[in-house]
Formats: C-alpha cells, sequence, structure tokens
C-alpha cells in the first residue's frame, strides 16, 4: 500500500476527525495533490466544483450558516485564492466557520515572482482569525487541527495555505523537529455554552425590570432561541424587532414581533424604538445606529457571545458575554412579569396596520407587476421548514417584508458586507447540506447575473435549488440611494435585458418567465414542484419605490430634489410615488406630500394625468417600460 502523501493526511484527518462531507471549490494546478487526495476520498467526503472561487466561499459559508458546521472552500495558488476573498469576508463579517484551503507555489519558488506566486497567507491576514502555511507532512496534523479549531471557536475564517511541491510528499520525506512531538494535537470539540455570572445576571435583571417600555432587538446570535426569546418577551410585555440576519428568530406570526429593522423594516419597530426606555439586544450588533433608538434616556442591556460586540451600537450599561439561549433561560428568573401590556399591545397596534398596509400592496393585479406580488406568491407557496437564501440589494426589501417566517423555516443572506451574488452560492450550500430540503433563494439580477455560471453547479450535482429573480433592468438599490439619500438624479443604473430563462436552458435548468400578476401563483408553483434546479424571471416595475418604514423628512426632500433635477422617467416615478404615498402610513405620506408638493408641484399633475391615461386603457406592458427605462438611461451612449 502507498504510503500517505501530506494532502492525503489532511483531507483523512478533515473527513475521519472533524466530519467534514462537503468541499466547495475548483480544481487548479496549484492544489493537485489535494484533488488526488480528494478523488481517493470521494466516496467519503464530495467536492462540489464550482464555476468560480467567489462562488465556493458564498456556498461554503451558506453551508455552514444553515447546518451549524464547518464550511469549508478550496482554491488553487493565485487569482484561485483571490477570487474566494469576498466570500471569506462574508464569513468574517458574519462570524461564520469557514475554513480556506490554498494552494501556494513550490516551496523554493515562493517570493521570487514565480508563475502566480502570492503568499495566500498574507493575503488572507484581515479576513481569517488564523492563517499559516504548511511547512512539510510533519507540519499538517498540528496545523489543521489548530485551522478548524480556531474557525469553531472564534465563528470565523481558518487558511491553511499548502505549497503544492509538499502536498505530494510522504512522511518519511519529513523530520519531526526535536521539540515536536507526533500525534499531540486532537480532534475533540464541543459547542462551548457560555452564560454569565450571576451578578451580572442581576445587574443586568435591575436595568430590565426597572424599564416600562422594553424593546427587544434579535440578531443572528439569538437563531435557535426562539422559545427563550417569546418566553422573556412575554415577561416583559416587550415587542420585538428582528435584524435582518435574525429574520427567523421569530415566526413573522409571533405576537412579540415588530419584524424587520432600519430601511427594510416596519413602521411597527420605528414606533416602538421612538417610545421605548429600555434596550434589550440579543445577538445583534445591527450596523446602522441611527434606526436604533436614541440613547439619551433609554437604558441598555446586551447579550453577546463575543465581548468584543458588547457597547459596539449602543452604549448599554450591561453587557453579558454567552450564549443567548443559556444567557437567557439563566436571565428570565430574575426577571418580574410586566403586567402594564399597553407597550406591547400599542406595537401588536402598529403591525396590524402594517400587514394591512403590505397586503395591500400584494393585492395589487396592476402591470407592470409590482415586485411585493411576485415576493408574497412565493411567501404562500413555499414549504413550513423551506430554507430561504436572501441576496442583496432591492430584491431584499421584497424579500424581509413580505416572504413571513413560519414553522421551522430557516433564512439568511448576506449581512454587513452586503455582497451581491451571495444567494444563488448560498442555495448551493444549503442544498448541499439538506438534500431531503426546499431550498429557495430570492434574489434580483444585477446580483443573480455576476454569478449565474452556478446555474450549471446546481444541474451538474443535482441540487434543485429554486431561483427566483426580480428582474427590473437595475440595480434598483442604487437607484434609490442615489436619489434618496443624496438626492442626486440616477446615474449608471441601468442594466442591459438578459434572458434569464434561456440562461437556465443553456445550463440544463428549468427556465420561467411570468409577467402579470394573474399568472404568478401558478408558476411559482410549478417551479416548486419541479424535480430539478429552476430559474424564475418575474418581471416587475422598475420604477416601484424603496421606501422606508418610517421615511425622515430629509429622505422624502431628497426624493423630491432628485426629481426635479432631472432623473429618467420622473412621471413614471411620481406615478408609483404618489400610488405609493396615497396607501402609506401616515407619518411617510405626510413627508412625501410636503416634500413632493414644495419642490416639483407640477409632477404630481403630470402624474395624474399618467394615470388617468391609463384607466380604462391597456397599461403598459412590461416590455415596454424596461425599454422606457432603457431609452432614457443616461449612461448609455446616444443612438
Amino acid at each position: 500500500m502507498a504510503e500517505k502523501t501530506a494532502a492525503d493526511m489532511m483531507v483523512d484527518l478533515l473527513v475521519d476527525k472533524w466530519g467534514v462531507r462537503h468541499i466547495f471549490g475548483l480544481p487548479g494546478d496549484g492544489i493537485n495533490g489535494i484533488m488526488e487526495a480528494l478523488r481517493k476520498r470521494r466516496n467519503d467526503v464530495q467536492f462540489i466544483q464550482t464555476r468560480h472561487e467567489e462562488a465556493a466561499a458564498l456556498a461554503a459559508v451558506g453551508y455552514a450558516k444553515f447546518s451549524g458546521k464547518l464550511g469549508v472552500c478550496l482554491a488553487t495558488s493565485g487569482p484561485g485564492a483571490i477570487h474566494l476573498m469576498n466570500g471569506l469576508f462574508d464569513a468574517k463579517f458574519d462570524q461564520v466557520p469557514v475554513l480556506a484551503i490554498t494552494g501556494m507555489q513550490y516551496h523554493d519558488l515562493i517570493g521570487t515572482f514565480y508563475q502566480q506566486d502570492v503568499d495566500t497567507v498574507r493575503l488572507m491576514d484581515n479576513a481569517a482569525v488564523y492563517s499559516e502555511r504548511v511547512m512539510g507532512p510533519a507540519h499538517v496534523e498540528n496545523v489543521t487541527n489548530l485551522a478548524v479549531r480556531m474557525a469553531l471557536g472564534r465563528r470565523g475564517v481558518a487558511h491553511i495555505g499548502f505549497p503544492n511541491d509538499f502536498q505530494g510528499q510522504t512522511a518519511a520525506q519529513d523530520k519531526v523537529s526535536p521539540m515536536d512531538q507526533p500525534h499531540h494535537t486532537s480532534a475533540d470539540w464541543r459547542v462551548p455554552r457560555v452564560v454569565p455570572a450571576q451578578d451580572d445576571l442581576q445587574r443586568a435583571a435591575e436595568v430590565l425590570n426597572a424599564g416600562k417600555n422594553v424593546a427587544i432587538v434579535v440578531g443572528a446570535g439569538a437563531r435557535g432561541a426562539r422559545a427563550e426569546v417569546e418566553a422573556l418577551a412575554e415577561t416583559l410585555g416587550a415587542p420585538v424587532a428582528k435584524a435582518y440576519l435574525g429574520k427567523d428568530v421569530l415566526p413573522d406570526d409571533s405576537p412579540y414581533t415588530t419584524g424587520g429593522m432600519g430601511v427594510f423594516g416596519t413602521s411597527a419597530t420605528q414606533e416602538v424604538f421612538e417610545n421605548c426606555d429600555t434596550l434589550l439586544m440579543v445577538g445583534s450588533s445591527f450596523p446602522y445606529v441611527a434606526y436604533l433608538p436614541k440613547p439619551e434616556g433609554v437604558r441598555g442591556v446586551q447579550i453577546d457571545l463575543n465581548p468584543a460586540r458588547i457597547g459596539l451600537r449602543f452604549p448599554v450599561e450591561v453587557g453579558l458575554v454567552g450564549d443567548a439561549g443559556e444567557t437567557l433561560r439563566a436571565l428570565r428568573p430574575h426577571l418580574r412579569r410586566n403586567e402594564d401590556r399597553s407597550f406591547l399591545q400599542s406595537a401588536q397596534e402598529g403591525m396590524r396596520r402594517w400587514r394591512e398596509l403590505l397586503r395591500t400592496r400584494e393585492a395589487s393585479d396592476q402591470v407592470p407587476m409590482r415586485p411585493q406580488v411576485f415576493a408574497a406568491a412565493l411567501n404562500r407557496a413555499i414549504k413550513d421548514d423551506a430554507i430561504i437564501c436572501g441576496d442583496c440589494g432591492q430584491n431584499t426589501f421584497w424579500l424581509t417584508r413580505h416572504v413571513h417566517i413560519k414553522g421551522t423555516q430557516q433564512f439568511s443572506g448576506t449581512g454587513p458586507l452586503a455582497t451581491m451574488a451571495s444567494g444563488l452560492p448560498y442555495a448551493l450550500g444549503a442544498q448541499a447540506a439538506f438534500p431531503g430540503r426546499q431550498v429557495v433563494a430570492f434574489v434580483g439580477d444585477g446580483g443573480f447575473t455576476m454569478l449565474m455560471g452556478e446555474i450549471a453547479t446546481a444541474v451538474k450535482y443535482n441540487l434543485p435549488v429554486k431561483i427566483f429573480i426580480a428582474k427590473n433592468n437595475a440595480l434598483g438599490m442604487i437607484r434609490w440611494e442615489q436619489m434618496m439619500f443624496l438626492g442626486n438624479p440616477e446615474y449608471g443604473v441601468e442594466l442591459q435585458d438578459i434572458d434569464f430563462v434561456k440562461v437556465a436552458e443553456a445550463c440544463g435548468a428549468t427556465g420561467l418567465r411570468v409577467e402579470r400578476p394573474d399568472e404568478v401563483e401558478a408558476i411559482v408553483n410549478q417551479a416548486l414542484r419541479a424535480s430539478g434546479p429552476v430559474v424564475v424571471e418575474a418581471i416587475v416595475d422598475p420604477f416601484e419605490p424603496l421606501i422606508p418604514g418610517q421615511i425622515k423628512p430629509e429622505q422624502a426632500e431628497h426624493y423630491a430634489e432628485a426629481l426635479k433635477r432631472g432623473t429618467p422617467n420622473a412621471e413614471r416615478i411620481g406615478l408609483t410615488l404618489f400610488r405609493d404615498v396615497a396607501q402609506d402610513v401616515e407619518k411617510n405620506r405626510q413627508a412625501l406630500e410636503r416634500a413632493l408638493d414644495g419642490q416639483v408641484p407640477d409632477l404630481r399633475r403630470s402624474s395624474r394625468r399618467l394615470a388617468a391615461e391609463q384607466v380604462g386603457g391597456e397599461a403598459d406592458e412590461p416590455q415596454e417600460t424596461l425599454d422606457a427605462q432603457r431609452a432614457a438611461a443616461p449612461e448609455r451612449p446616444p443612438g
């Protein structure tokens, strides 16, 4: 029997000791030794070849997020390793355990400007909690065990750089140093359950018991603690706002939740934040501090497993370092029941009004189809244990608002890194981890285009992911940010049309298209019933605006300013804006009407005229709307 190579040793450790069953990556001559080791163990670990290394890293992130296990990705030296970086930073920002393995050039040519000679150990420094180069076969066991332990223990990226000539060497070709002892490391690992000290729990309880209007914020760190969060909310009479990465902590029909927060959030959440006197943050470092309660007069408590995150976004009086579920269970006996339920009841009434507004928009029969209609149809059709993957952009706005968590559904998307193109790779990773569960991704055409070659990956490995694309031929989020945050006319956001049905079919998947609200239910259900990968392209209104749950007066003024300064298709945008204003919550309606009537008074009249022309006649065909957007795009060359 041939002696094991250094690459064999590493793969055996990952498979036999650490339980790795999937590795996402792309072959290259810098990792040929590792690929041979994987070939030998192909019955025990599946190598999933992606079409781009970025997708491999993002798939590993999705795998880790939904399974709770270590995600592993593999890339060759130089450009292969560089391509991993975006996905690895996603893992870093979201505190997800991922092991990245990269090839390096021959050990004695590193640092000599050799072909693809990139020092991947230094490259990974800013993304990884651990990054080390293998120095020979005798080094493999030490480095591999420590790398995995660091990724799991520090909840981040660990990286191993492996010179390609060392990969094929055997133990006999190396010698253990006098100060080392072979096999002195082990692979024993259990997830630690960290609970704060009793005096800290008591201090936190004193703050929370003193509050009359307590608000709770939950993030990804509270996932898996649904029962504990609801029990705490019941005790304190506290509404619960969900950060984007905490969307699946509570079902959206929970009587305690006010839904999302921030730009994507609900008016009910913002009202809670304006009127609370105490804030409890559980497993969240939600970055948009401007949307959190103002610190003046508001006391704070925070629970987080990472001590560095305590007090990061809000000046809390008490920080509890510990696992969310364990800490909440330990905290609850110290708390008194708040008999005054008026704050919670007010939040519940706010959510009732909010849900009515959502239902109004979801019931629209207008053509071009409103994106809310598409997202709501998906919401009604998916299974109670589905895995839902988000992306980044305006599509996330519709997803967070109109796809409601129920049952044991899991949800995640890219967090503070906010990288486009994450939805499809996340779905690949989730489906690899759970081959028997329904996995869907709701994405935009901008993000999907970046890594759409991964549809071929889904087909090759029979990963029956369902990809739902809200297609508006625009970088929608950027368009509305240019207008709403800066008052600038849009520029550079219109996208060249792509037929995603043909793309799907060219890759061997099923492609479906839907353009009208009366067709969307049937198409969504057809996609979900199909046996293999499916891409659904929904043509949605590109002029559907982004309106926060509670728009700030300056944001409304910026919208009006952008329209006044010459945003293309201003009348068409005005039509959707005024329609949404009429439906919106009172504060939003007042702010937008005041801004629009003050800066662009003629726009209301022209938009009304445009609306009247559509009544009783044919609305714009979906393609006509996209063509109008294309024709007016200021970045396109004339002609």
